[in-house]
C-alpha cells in the first residue's frame, strides 16, 4: 500500500496573493467612489440649476392664460360685441399615444366634425405638442356631460373654460365690426415670434372689419400661470400667476339708431347707405346690403352654411360700401360745378342753351340732354337743380380730362379714402393717364363729355361719394372717414376720445363758389322743379342735395326708349343720392346707391331721407313728418326723357369712341 505524499503550503505566496486581490479591489472601489463624487459634482455643482430647472419641468408646467378681448360699442354705449363664457375639448397632443385611435374613439363620445379635426391636424403640425390645443370649440351641456363620464379613457383630453366672441346685433353691423375666427397655420406662419408669443393661449383672431383693423388694441397680452402636475398631468396646485392685460375696448363713431333706420329703409334692396359728419370724419352710418350674420365664423361655420354664403346670387359677403364700384351718374355734377367755378372756366351767372342735345364740332355723334327739347338756357344753379347734361358737357369739354381728373381727385375720387376697415378699394377716376395703362388708344373728346355726367369710365365706391359729400359739405375740409370714436382701458376707466384732424386744406378757395353750388343743390330738394323735389317737405332744416341715375346699357339707337315700366327700369339703372343737411351748417351727410333702382330721386332718395329723419330724433328733435307720396322726380326719372348715356364699362369694355383730335 502507498503512502500520499504531504503537500507543502506556500503561504507566502497566498498571502502576497490576497494582498494583491485586495489592492485591486480597493482601488476598484476607490475609483468607483472618485466617479460617484465627480458625477455628483457634475450633477449637483456644475449643473445644479440645470438639472433642478428639468426636474421642476416635469412636475411644474407654465400654463399661459389668454386674455379677454376687447369690448366694441356704438357712440352710445350699444353694445356690438360681446365676451360670452363658454367650454372647449383641449388636447396636449405629447400626453396622447395613438392620435388617431383617440380621435376616433372621442368622435363617439363628442361629435367631431371634419373641419375640427382639419384644424386641429393643422396646428398639431406647428410642433405645438407639449401645449393645449383646442379640438372642438363651443361644447354644449350634454357633451360636455358625456365627456365627463368618459374622461378616464382620453388621457391628455381636457374641457377647458374660455370666453368665446358674440355679436349681440347678429347681421347688423356685420360689414362694420366683421368677425373673429379660429386661429389656423397660416395666421402662425405670418406671425413672428414676438407675435406668437402674443397670442399663446389665444383660439381666435379677427378676420374682418374692425375686428381685424383693429386687433392689436382688442386682443391684450396673455398672462401666465406655474402649475403643479402629477404623473398624468393634471393640475394639483397653481403655484404663480401673472395675469393677463385684456384688450382695449373701442367705441365706434356710429350710431346704431342711424344704423338700423338705414336698414330698415333699404329694404334688402341691394346696395349701400353711408352717413358722415363733416365736421370731424366720423361715419355715423355704414350699411352694406345684404348683409350675414358675422355669429356664424366665430366657432367655425359648417360646409353647408358656408357654401349657402357664397354661392347666393346677392353676395351678402360683398361689402358693397367698401369694395363695390358703380357709375355716379349725375351725383358728380356738383363737384364738377365747384371746379368750374374754382379754376376760373365759369361764373355762376354763365349760360348754356340746352336745346335737347350736345354735338361736338365736327362731329355726326350728339349727345343727348335730360330731357327732349332741353331745358332752355340755364345757368349754373339751375343746371343743377335740373340735371342739365348740356350744362356738364360743355363744362367737361372746357375743363379737359386732364384738369378734370386733378380737381376730382382732390375730392378723393379714384383713390382709397383711408377708412379704417381693411380691403377698400380705389374705384376708377377717368384720366389720360388711367387709359393709356389700358389701351393704346388714345383720349377722346367723346370720352371727357361722359366722364362729366359721371359715366363712360367712372367707377366710385360708396364711401368715396359719401366722403366727397361730406368734404363739400364741411366747405371743402377734407376729413379722412373713421370709425374708432374713443379706446378704454377697462369698464371702469374713463373713455379716452381720438384725434383726427383733417387730411388736408380746404378745397374751395372763396365762399362764394361754396355758396353757388350749395344754392343748386338746395333748389334740387326744396325747389318745384328740382330732380329731388318733394324729398325736403315737413323737414326741419332745409336739405341739399343730388339725384345720380347711371344706366347700365348704352344707347344702340337714336331712338328713346319709351318703356317706362318700373320693374323694366329698375333693371337697367343705379340709384344714387347725396345730401347733406343744415344746407347752412352742415352736421351730416348721406350717400345712397341702390344697384337696382329706376332712378335716383324715387329710389334712394327717400332712404336718405330717412336717415335724415332718424338723425333729427337723435339729436333731440320730433320725428319729422314725411313726405307727401307720389312721384318724386320728373327730369333725372324718366328714361324716355333720360340721355340714355353709356354705361360704365367691365374691366375689358370701354364707351363708345368719337372719332376726332385728344381734348
Amino acid at each position: 500500500m502507498k503512502r500520499r505524499r504531504a503537500s507543502i503550503k506556500e503561504s507566502r505566496g497566498e498571502v502576497a496573493l490576497f494582498r494583491r486581490r485586495a489592492l485591486a479591489g480597493f482601488a476598484l472601489i476607490l475609483l468607483g467612489l472618485c466617479a460617484v463624487c465627480v458625477r455628483y459634482v457634475y450633477l449637483q455643482v456644475l449643473h445644479h440649476e440645470e438639472f433642478v430647472a428639468r426636474s421642476d419641468q416635469n412636475r411644474v408646467k407654465p400654463r399661459a392664460i389668454p386674455p379677454a378681448r376687447g369690448l366694441i360699442y356704438d357712440r352710445n354705449g350699444v353694445l356690438l360685441a360681446d365676451n360670452v363664457p363658454a367650454f372647449r375639448l383641449e388636447v396636449t397632443p405629447e400626453q396622447v399615444g395613438d392620435m388617431d385611435d383617440m380621435l376616433g374613439k372621442l368622435g363617439a363620445v363628442v361629435p367631431l366634425s371634419d373641419d375640427d379635426i382639419a384644424t386641429f391636424r393643422k396646428q398639431v403640425k406647428q410642433g405645438r405638442r407639449f401645449e393645449g390645443i383646442p379640438l372642438r370649440l363651443k361644447l354644449t351641456e350634454d357633451e360636455i356631460g358625456r365627456f365627463a363620464v368618459n374622461r378616464w379613457r382620453f388621457p391628455g383630453v381636457d374641457v377647458v373654460p374660455y370666453l368665446t366672441r358674440r355679436y349681440p346685433l347678429g347681421p347688423s353691423m356685420a360689414h362694420v365690426i366683421g368677425y373673429v375666427s379660429r386661429i389656423d397655420t397660416d395666421d402662425l406662419d405670418r406671425m413672428d415670434d414676438d407675435e406668437e408669443a402674443g397670442y399663446k393661449g389665444t383660439t381666435h383672431i379677427g378676420r374682418i372689419g374692425i375686428e381685424r383693423y383693429y386687433e392689436k388694441l382688442l386682443h391684450g397680452a396673455p398672462g401666465y400661470e406655474l402649475v403643479e402636475v402629477n404623473a398624468d398631468g393634471r393640475t394639483q396646485a397653481v403655484l404663480d400667476t401673472t395675469p393677463p392685460t385684456p384688450g382695449k375696448n373701442i367705441y365706434l363713431s356710429i350710431d346704431v339708431r342711424l344704423q338700423k333706420a338705414a336698414e330698415q329703409a333699404m329694404a334688402g334692396r341691394a346696395g349701400a347707405a353711408i352717413a358722415i359728419d363733416p365736421r370731424n370724419g366720423q361715419v355715423l352710418a355704414f350699411v352694406s346690403v345684404p348683409d350675414f350674420d358675422p355669429n356664424l365664423f366665430v366657432n367655425g361655420i359648417s360646409s353647408a352654411d358656408y357654401k349657402a354664403l357664397t354661392t347666393a346670387p346677392d353676395k351678402p359677403l360683398y361689402n358693397r360700401a367698401l369694395r363695390g364700384v358703380y357709375p355716379p351718374g349725375s351725383t358728380v355734377k356738383p363737384f364738377l360745378a365747384l371746379g368750374g367755378l374754382t379754376l376760373g372756366i365759369r361764373r355762376p351767372s354763365d349760360t348754356v342753351l340746352s336745346t335737347g342735345e350736345f354735338c361736338i364740332p365736327g362731329q355726326s355723334r350728339c349727345y343727348r340732354d335730360d330731357k327732349r327739347g332741353g331745358d332752355g338756357t340755364v345757368n349754373m344753379i339751375r343746371a343743377i337743380e335740373l340735371s342739365t347734361n348740356t350744362y356738364f358737357y360743355r363744362l367737361a369739354l372746357d375743363m379737359g380730362i386732364d384738369r378734370l381728373a386733378s380737381w376730382m381727385g382732390s375730392l378723393g375720387f379714384g383713390k382709397k379714402t383711408g377708412i379704417d376697415l381693411v380691403g377698400e378699394v380705389e374705384g376708377i377716376l377717368p384720366s389720360r393717364e388711367w387709359k393709356m395703362g389700358r389701351s393704346k388708344a388714345g383720349w377722346y373728346p367723346g370720352e371727357t363729355i361722359i366722364a362729366g355726367i359721371g359715366q363712360g369710365y367712372w367707377a366710385v365706391t360708396p364711401l368715396q361719394l359719401a366722403h366727397a359729400t361730406a368734404t363739400f359739405a364741411g366747405h371743402g375740409i377734407p376729413y379722412t372717414p373713421h370709425l374708432l370714436l374713443d379706446t378704454q382701458d377697462g369698464v371702469d376707466s374713463p373713455r379716452v376720445p381720438q384725434a383726427f384732424p383733417p387730411s388736408g386744406p380746404s378745397v374751395v378757395r372763396k365762399q362764394a363758389d361754396w355758396n353757388a353750388v350749395n344754392e343748386g343743390m338746395e333748389a334740387v330738394i326744396n325747389s318745384g322743379k328740382g330732380t329731388g323735389k318733394k324729398l325736403g317737405i315737413g323737414f326741419p332744416y332745409l336739405i341739399a342735395g343730388k339725384s345720380g341715375t347711371a344706366e347700365r346699357f348704352s344707347r344702340k339707337t337714336d331712338a328713346y326708349d319709351n318703356n317706362k315700366n318700373t320693374a323694366y327700369l329698375a333693371t337697367r339703372h343705379r340709384a344714387l343720392f347725396i345730401a347733406y343737411t343744415p344746407a347752412d351748417d352742415p352736421k351730416i351727410a348721406v350717400a345712397v346707391v341702390l344697384e337696382a333702382g329706376a332712378w335716383g330721386a324715387a329710389d334712394s332718395g327717400p332712404i336718405a331721407r330717412k336717415i335724415l329723419d332718424q338723425w333729427v330724433v337723435d339729436e333731440g328733435g320730433p320725428r319729422p313728418a314725411e313726405p307727401p307720396p307720389g312721384p318724386v322726380a320728373t327730369a333725372d326719372a324718366d328714361p324716355a326723357d333720360s340721355a340714355d348715356e353709356p354705361a360704365a364699362p367691365s374691366s375689358a369694355g370701354e364707351p363708345p369712341q368719337d372719332d376726332g383730335e385728344d381734348q
